[in-house]
């Protein structure tokens, strides 16, 4: 008989030790395995598919977000002055916007550096004067160049759809993953998720829980000067498209250049099988 209530002792013992454990493994299991949590969703670019081209106008509203809004952290110093002309600017609007920058240059015949206004040649300046300024400003996190971000950032598209893109010509992943990281602060993180204090949740961040980047654009951040609504939407698209713009200027040369080979091997592939008609007409067979 003691025998008997030792084992059941021993059983409810178990139980209870094992309910807070099955607790424990459930809330494991709801903690997510890869990131980001929610997939951007895939926009409509005027640049998107094999004959796309980027939209000017779309490009100026781009730049002025990245000027007035997000140049205050992040640099693009691969972009230079001069290059601003392939969005529509006249030789001496480029000039008056390099102006309106100082440049550091030199030595000069003392051998000190000087400052002077930028000219077409110059890059656009970064917002720090060295890597360890811009981690004493911004919490220990240097805020990434902007110049090739559409390109290295971007959530990779798991088999069946990359099958797709292959016929589609899809190669928004960037953009469209900046415009949804872009509008995705604001939202409450699932009651599982912890994040750490002096970071920010958001749901389509692609490396973690959470980002350093406090929410930059809330909508009505800039006027455009064509009248165009600036939304928050239409912020994101707008400066999406110029970082697509800064780090591939030529994709609409190149894909016209793409369509011309096409059809070259198209041609050229119905004359070499003519060829070997005629060819191999003459041979017994």
């Amino acid at each position: 008989m003691k025998n008997i209530i030792a084992m059941i002792g021993a059983a409810a013992v178990a139980l209870t030790l094992s309910v807070p454990g099955a607790f424990a493994a459930e809330e494991m299991a709801a903690q997510p395995t890869h990131f980001p949590m929610e997939e951007p969703v895939e926009q409509d670019w005027s640049f998107a598919g094999p004959f796309g081209k980027y939209d000017k106008g779309q490009l100026q509203r781009g730049l002025k977000v990245y000027t007035e809004v997000c140049s205050a952290c992040h640099s693009l110093k691969r972009v230079a002055f001069r290059n601003l002309e392939e969005l529509g600017y006249s030789e001496e609007q480029v000039k008056s916007f390099a102006a309106q920058y100082d440049i550091e240059d030199g030595p000069n015949a003392d051998g000190e550096m000087f400052t002077r206004p930028g000219l077409p040649a110059d890059h656009f300046p970064g917002p720090y004067a060295n890597e360890e300024q811009a981690k004493a400003a911004n919490n220990g996190a240097v805020p990434p160049d902007f110049s090739l971000i559409a390109k290295a950032r971007g959530v990779e598209r798991g088999f069946p759809q990359f099958i797709f893109d292959i016929f589609t010509q899809y190669q928004q992943g960037g953009p469209d993953y900046i415009h949804a990281l872009l509008t995705g602060f604001g939202q409450e993180p699932p009651a599982h998720l912890a994040v750490p204090e002096g970071l920010h949740y958001n749901p389509y961040f692609g490396a973690g829980v959470a980002l350093a980047m406090a929410q930059p654009l809330y909508g009505e951040d800039v006027t455009y000067d064509d009248g165009t609504p600036s939304t928050l939407d239409q912020e994101a698209r707008d400066v999406a498209a110029f970082l697509m713009w800064a780090a591939e200027p030529s994709l609409a040369e190149r894909k016209e250049m793409g369509f011309r080979v096409m059809i070259f091997l198209v041609v050229f592939s119905i004359f070499l099988y003519i060829a070997k008609k005629q060819v191999w007409s003459r041979v017994e067979h």
